[in-house]
């Protein structure tokens, strides 16, 4: 038996039940991992909310990160042994492949040995946010050393894999806080400039920022009011990346900014990626180079034990953390 973590209705944090169930053996293409360190994600806080883009059938487990210890294989299984050190790819679907549990029974295929440099809590850090970063930064948008990107949501551990990876590639990375609160925290992690958006005329500073030829690429995943000043300081044939949806007010479609300069407005999903072999090894290739290299850290906002999963989701909720909130079993 071991604890995994499910919840029987959608709710609050409070839902949370860290339950005990039978460990499956792993089957053809499975490996099962003793868990060390589990990283949690906003995509959690929606499925336990129901507000995700799959609706589970209670009760459900959730969870999209992992690192441990490889226990056992299954067959045809190659590459791994019992004892390696693995973290997981985040799966197509969470609610067919929970990780919230100390023991998990994963396809090998999602399973990747990181580099021994990385303790257990920074390995549990790495793939979400680096996978959704890079997929929209690198493999869509394309950037390049003149380049200057916009971060929305700067100090999250997207935004800050994002200014990371703006760095390793020679872009100027600007980021987009709400307050002055984080200002110093993120020209630490590398920014290159902080934008403050309730506390400064954004498209001003934006527009100053670039010069006459604007903002090439935005990295968002706020939409609602914010659309309008950032487009306004994007330049002709820009990108706008939205990879989510935090704003609870309307998102409005700047028309006249689209038209006049030739906009493109793209969601995204990280599936794109996951979902693509092609793309997921280069991916990967190019993310275990940057973790090697230290070029590419996860930042740790604050760990948890396993036994306060319902306070690490409502520091989840906090809008609090700088970086990455982790679990440790």
């Amino acid at each position: 038996m071991a604890r995994i973590v499910r919840f029987h209705e959608y709710g609050g944090p409070e839902v949370l039940r860290i339950e005990h169930h039978d460990v499956a053996a792993p089957g053809a293409g499975e490996v099962r991992i003793s868990v060390k360190a589990l990283g949690l994600n906003r995509a959690e806080a929606l499925l336990r909310s129901g507000r995700y883009i799959e609706m589970p059938t209670l009760p459900s487990g959730l969870g999209l990160e992992a690192s441990g210890t490889i226990e056992a294989i299954g067959d045809n299984v190659e590459g791994f042994a019992p004892g390696d050190a693995v973290s997981l790819i985040p799966p197509l679907s969470m609610v067919r492949w929970p990780a919230y549990g100390e023991f998990l029974t994963f396809p090998a295929s999602q399973v990747v040995k990181h580099p021994s440099s990385l303790n257990w809590e920074a390995a549990a850090s790495v793939w979400m946010q680096y996978l959704t970063a890079y997929g929209a930064l690198i493999d869509i948008a394309g950037l390049g050393k003149d380049d200057t990107v916009v971060i929305t949501a700067a100090s999250s551990s997207v935004g800050l894999a994002a200014i990371q990876i703006a760095n390793l590639v020679g872009v100027t990375p600007v980021a987009v806080t709400r307050t002055s609160a984080k200002r110093q925290a993120l020209l630490d992690a590398g920014a290159a400039y902080v934008i403050a958006s309730t506390e400064e005329d954004l498209e001003a500073r934006l527009k100053e920022i670039s010069g006459p030829e604007g903002v090439r690429v935005v990295f968002d995943p706020i939409g609602g009011p914010i659309f309008e000043p950032l487009t306004a300081a994007m330049a002709r044939g820009g990108i706008l990346i939205e990879y989510g949806g935090l704003s609870p007010e309307p998102t409005p479609f700047p028309l006249f900014a689209v038209l006049s300069k030739s906009l493109t407005l793209r969601g995204y999903l990280v599936h794109e990626i996951i979902g693509d072999a092609r793309r997921l090894e280069a991916a990967k290739a190019f993310i275990l180079d940057g973790l090697a290299s230290g070029s590419l850290k996860p930042v740790i906002a604050r760990t948890f034990p396993f036994e306060e999963i319902v306070e690490a989701h409502r520091y989840l909720e906090a809008n609090e953390q700088f970086g990455k909130i982790v679990v440790t079993i």
